[in-house]
């Protein structure tokens, strides 16, 4: 039986990796005028590079994939990778940061039922109750914060792209660990945005990058995605993908005191206030009653596969 400090621990890498995700949406805001599927290409291949010197430093053990594993490898890359940060980028010329971070924290709605689904147990009570609350923050967000329909309806595909981010890694993750998730993802996110740059921006795009969107571009490779993609995986693989889902809404509350410290426009009243109650279903969705001794935690327990640590 786990002690609330061990499973607190679970969740700090998850915690960490969803900070990384919010203040992406702020340093997002500097490649607007960028060459997007050049400036994207470039950071995923940088990250893959990192990511395979940190995978060598820590022993990590990467194995290539194999049959189906390559279509969910290639749906996060899709998805979570290629098609988030378009709406990422796109959302914040219509958005507050605040606005499209918070559109990740809707993702329990979806983690909380088809996570535990993919994982072949029942989801969560206290994650489906906690779930409505973490939505009721992110409709009080959008219905108050600075955007236009544009920018709601990049919000609405960076939702799903983030859910799929995460569903998709699900069949994955009990052999390829954090690190080979991540690794693969990466590195299929970069070529497909290598083709998509030749294609739309040209062969020459890169040379149009400023010194400021070079510098954006590194942090969002080496900290949002070498960094928080094996935090986040990590945290995945131990806690399952319905719990872990409920960080998510710490995204949100990161963007927003980003994007006010960055000098962005901090978020009006009504946005904190919801950024709040995204908090409070946090904590409702996160806090575990301590368990007798003898009684197996069925309802909010990932599967046996998924609770071992990654072979870091």
């Amino acid at each position: 039986m786990d002690t609330p400090s061990a499973s607190f621990a679970r969740l700090v890498p998850g915690m960490a990796g969803m900070t990384l995700v919010g203040s992406s949406v702020t340093v997002s805001r500097t490649l607007v005028d960028a060459p997007l599927f050049t400036g994207q290409a470039i950071r995923y291949a940088a990250a893959t590079a990192i990511l395979l010197v940190m995978a060598r430093l820590t022993g990590a053990r990467l194995m290539w994939p194999r049959g189906l594993e390559w279509l969910w490898l290639a749906g996060i890359a899709v998805t979570g990778l290629v098609l988030f940060n378009v709406a990422v980028v796109r959302g914040v010329a219509h958005a507050e940061p605040a606005v499209v971070a918070v559109a990740v924290a809707c993702v329990p709605v979806v983690l909380g039922v088809v996570g535990p689904v993919l994982e072949r147990r029942r989801p969560g009570r206290q994650v489906l109750l906690a779930a409505p609350v973490v939505m009721a923050g992110a409709v009080l967000v959008e219905g108050t914060g600075r955007t236009d329909a544009v920018g709601v309806a990049w919000a609405v595909l960076a939702l799903g792209c983030e859910a799929g981010f995460t569903l998709l890694a699900v069949p994955v993750l009990r052999r390829h660990a954090p690190w080979g998730v991540s690794v693969h993802a990466t590195w299929l996110a970069a070529v497909l945005l290598a083709v998509l740059g030749v294609t739309s921006d040209g062969p020459s795009a890169a040379r149009e990058l400023t010194g400021a969107q070079w510098a954006a571009l590194g942090y969002l490779a080496l900290m949002v995605t070498a960094v928080a993609f094996v935090l986040w995986y990590s945290t995945v693989r131990a806690v399952g993908a319905g719990r872990a889902g409920l960080l998510t809404g710490i995204a949100p509350l990161a963007a927003a005191v980003v994007g006010a410290v960055s000098g962005s426009g901090a978020p009006r009243p009504s946005v904190w206030l919801g950024i709040a109650v995204l908090v409070l279903g946090l904590v409702v969705g996160l806090r575990r009653r301590p368990l007798p001794a003898k009684e197996a935690p069925a309802m909010d327990r990932p599967a046996t596969a998924t609770t071992a640590p990654p072979p870091l």
